[in-house]
């Protein structure tokens, strides 16, 4: 496993990874290497598709309804393998 050296941390920063650390009940150095993992490795992938529908709604874009018409409507043949003849 690799090691990390931080130079330079604030007193403040340092003081508030303590108080966080014992509020979630473990080391200073186990809550830094959470708080990395989950900074670099999101719980959960986000998905091109999901993540244009989401900000269609927030823009106002589709409703429910309209988006599951225009998915009946959708065209679910298939496509064809291309040719370089």
């Amino acid at each position: 496993m690799a090691n990390v050296t931080v130079r330079n941390l604030p007193d403040e920063v340092h003081r508030a990874l303590r108080v966080r650390a014992a509020h979630h009940g473990r080391s200073t150095e186990a809550e830094i290497r959470d708080i990395l993992e989950n900074a670099v490795r999101p719980p959960q992938r986000v998905r091109l598709g999901s993540l244009l529908a989401s900000i269609a709604r927030e823009a106002g874009g589709l409703s429910e309804a309209e988006a599951e018409r225009l998915n009946q409507l959708r065209d679910k043949t298939p496509a064809e393998p291309l040719r370089f003849e």
